[in-house]
């Protein structure tokens, strides 16, 4: 078992660059398997959510070349229809993005329970319900979901609630129904976006991208076409953190400054700044984080939701950035009932953080942090870990780092260039 040691005290500096969009990556990747014709996609994550996501498009018999490091050629012409394996499918949630595209090709699924973080309840429910207006039907047992539509056809949707992979999932389904689909209550994330994008490059006729109003006109089949994942705006998230609390200067180069005003917007309660420089971020020196207060001095409150609300996946890094600023906070955490839960590794470390209930947290600042073991429950809340272990004074180690390697590429490679003191090893 690998684990993460840190040594606390480092000051960052210099430049880095963040990778492609873990998000936005895995339903694309999901999306190939509906092309007649090989795709090319660019700026893939290195990361072990997206390996397996390959290794399951493998065992289906996708053929999948690795051009280089991030660069991945995909052809789905002997994509077999079978079921999903297993023990592949319960490594990674996003497993379940393959049922609206095998759905599409094959007019039937069966999908193993998908797998993931453990943050609380993840409804599928929205993901059944489009399946279910576009003409199919569906079963749960014990060995999973299983969803047959002998023929897709396009309808008027409403979804029961915005969901991510939900709307993704109909999405892909709908792009080779038959007629007209309109999704409405759509979730509207710049990933939810990309997908889009890729799939009108293929040949698919989506229009109202960016809205909560899709239309989409079904087609016969899609082409081949060659994509660019985006930069993934929650690991630039994290670094400019990782900046702000250690009073270093950062550049991070080329983001996607469009996809976080409200990251900004959140991160200046906290007393973080930051500027903007064409498609790359500059988090200058911090000599002390000071929380702002809302109107008539009232605690500010960070909270969380759909896009483009500030995103869920940024709340356990904004509270590890509001340990190290003077003054009080109130998290408010709406969507998953688990989430906060890992505040108690951090007040282990000295945080001051009351834990109101599983949805909210106050936490008063600016408190020493001090080095110690950790475990990462989770891909973010083990990177807040990380980033607190670094502010830290002493040494800290991070165990089932399994879960940080789902979403971020070459994590402690990307931090030692910054001057970070972090090395893997065996544990």
């Amino acid at each position: 078992m690998e684990i993460f040691k840190i040594k606390g005290g480092s000051v960052v500096n210099g430049e880095i660059t963040p990778s492609g969009n873990k998000n936005e990556a895995l339903p694309v990747l999901a999306a190939s398997l509906l092309s007649t014709e090989p795709v090319i996609l660019n700026n893939v994550p290195d990361i072990l959510d997206v390996r397996v996501m390959l290794e399951i498009m493998e065992d289906l018999g996708v053929n999948i070349e690795k051009i280089n490091k991030n660069k991945i050629k995909i052809n789905a012409l002997s994509l077999q229809d079978k079921p999903l394996n297993k023990k592949l499918c319960e490594k990674i949630r996003t497993s379940i993005l393959f049922a609206g595209p095998l759905l599409a090709k094959f007019g039937n699924v069966l999908l193993p329970p998908p797998g993931g973080d453990v943050i609380g309840r993840r409804r599928v429910d929205s993901h059944f319900i489009g399946f279910e207006q576009l003409g199919a039907i569906y079963t749960v047992n014990e060995k999973g979901y299983t969803v047959i539509a002998k023929n897709l056809k396009g309808t008027d949707i409403f979804l029961d609630e915005a969901s991510v992979t939900g709307t993704e999932n109909v999405i892909m389904a709908a792009v080779m129904a038959q007629g007209t689909t309109i999704i409405n209550n759509a979730a509207t994330e710049p990933h939810v976006q990309g997908l889009c994008e890729f799939l009108n490059l293929m040949g698919a006729n989506i229009k109202g991208i960016g809205t909560n109003i899709l239309k989409i006109e079904g087609v016969k089949s899609l082409k081949g076409a060659e994509y660019t994942i985006s930069p993934d705006y929650i690991e630039s998230g994290s670094y400019i953190v990782l900046a702000a609390i250690t009073g270093g200067e950062l550049l991070i180069k080329n983001t996607a400054p469009n996809h976080m005003r409200k990251i900004f917007h959140t991160f200046s309660k906290i007393g973080i700044k930051v500027e903007i420089k064409g498609n790359d971020v500059f988090v200058p020196h911090h000599s002390q984080l000071v929380v702002k207060k809302d109107f008539n001095n009232a605690v500010p409150r960070i909270d969380d939701g759909i896009w483009p609300a500030f995103p869920s996946d940024l709340m356990s890094l904004a509270i590890v950035g509001a340990t190290q600023a003077k003054g009080m906070l109130i998290f408010f955490e709406k969507m998953f009932e688990s989430r906060l839960f890992f505040v108690d590794r951090l007040i282990s470390m000295g945080a001051q953080i009351i834990l109101c209930d599983p949805h909210r947290v106050v936490v008063s600042g600016s408190a020493k942090l001090y080095g110690t073991k950790l475990e990462s429950p989770d891909i973010r809340a083990g990177m807040a870990m990380l980033i607190a272990a670094v502010a830290a004074q002493g040494e800290s180690k991070i165990y089932n780092i399994r879960q940080i390697d789902r979403g971020y590429e070459s994590v402690e490679k990307k931090l030692q260039q910054i001057g970070v003191e972090i090395i893997r090893e065996e544990g």
